[in-house]
């Protein structure tokens, strides 16, 4: 996270910056970090990342239900939340609390959300068995791909090319975009639902974690005609469910987020995924993560109806979101400086 949203006082002083001109400074640096969080009291809530303030809310209609998962577009403009059999679309600079797009054919909870590199679709997961890409210019479907079960996340391969979801019975699948088809399945354990996976940055690294509390982890190796998925180790993280995982930006740590109320963090070193440290204070279920760009920082949103930001070198919470009055289970971030 940029530490530029934080205040330097001694710099301004030397350099005789109008105060008024320093806090506008630290302003635009704290808008350049995007910090959402969202639940079960229909309000999505943006968050100054170092103050800890609420600054602006978006109070949803009772009809749209919970949301469930929430995505930044990459140039931050654009803010999408998956809800009951619909996604809409926020524009984020105009303040308007009016979506600007809704993305409409799904016909149950949309519980997966991803944006593409370049902003120009969206995947989504739902409960309906489906995973869908839609284009975000006209708001239509482009693929459709089914599942045996309800999905409960997808994620996007960094080659743009190929997607991962995973479902309620267990099964991880891939699809090629340019193909159209499934290209692998994976079953690590059957009937055991898979609740989240997580790709690294390099595509070297497939994750994903079950209802029991396992962690699976895949090699994929790549080549220009075919991809190879080579089954890496497993480990139990947790002794409950995982209800997300997520590997950082670096590729050098994995987050399990679970029902225990802790989430821990794992060093991916040699393959080998030794505990780090175990991250305490969310009171219940932590449903959802997101790691800074330089894997830093972790913002968790909890059942506690709060959400944290960590500092993973200390592994203590830097800052508290309070202002949900029902549980917090999704969380979205992204301070990515495209200057």
């Amino acid at each position: 996270m940029p530490t530029a949203t934080q205040p330097q006082p001694s710099q301004a002083q030397n350099q005789h910056v109008d105060p008024a001109q320093a806090h506008a400074q630290a302003q635009a640096a704290e808008m350049s970090v995007i910090l959402c969080t969202a639940g079960y009291d229909h309000s999505i809530r943006f968050w100054e990342a170092w103050s800890g303030i609420c600054y602006r809310q978006i109070t949803l209609q009772p009809q749209w239900k919970q949301v469930n998962r929430l995505a930044i577009s990459p140039d931050k403009i654009f803010l999408a939340a998956a809800g009951n059999a619909m996604v809409r679309i926020w524009d984020i600079p105009s303040l308007s609390n009016t979506p600007v797009a809704s993305l409409e054919g799904h016909t149950a909870n949309v519980t997966a959300l991803a944006y593409s590199s370049q902003g120009k679709w969206i995947v989504s997961g739902s409960e309906d068995c489906t995973v869908k890409v839609w284009d975000t210019r006209t708001s239509q479907v482009q693929r459709n791909y089914d599942h045996d079960a309800p999905v409960n996340d997808v994620v996007i391969h960094p080659n743009q090319g190929e997607l991962i979801s995973c479902d309620q019975l267990g099964t991880v699948k891939i699809w090629d975009l340019g193909e159209n088809t499934c290209t692998h399945e994976l079953v690590p354990e059957e009937d055991v639902a898979i609740r989240s996976v997580s790709i690294a940055s390099d595509g070297g690294t497939l994750v994903a974690g079950n209802d029991l509390g396992t962690v699976y982890v895949w090699q994929i190796e790549s080549t220009v005609d075919s991809t190879t998925l080579r089954p890496g180790t497993s480990f139990q993280a947790h002794s409950k469910y995982i209800t997300r995982c997520l590997l950082s930006p670096d590729t050098r740590h994995l987050a399990t987020c679970s029902a225990d109320g802790t989430i821990k963090i794992w060093s991916t070193a040699n393959f080998e995924y030794t505990l780090v440290k175990t991250l305490t204070g969310h009171q219940r279920w932590v449903w959802d993560a997101a790691f800074s760009a330089d894997s830093a920082y972790l913002v968790t949103a909890s059942s506690d109806h709060a959400a944290r930001l960590w500092d993973l070198t200390s592994g203590e919470t830097v800052r508290q979101y309070d202002g949900h009055h029902r549980a917090a289970v999704c969380c979205a971030l992204n301070d990515i400086n495209l200057a």
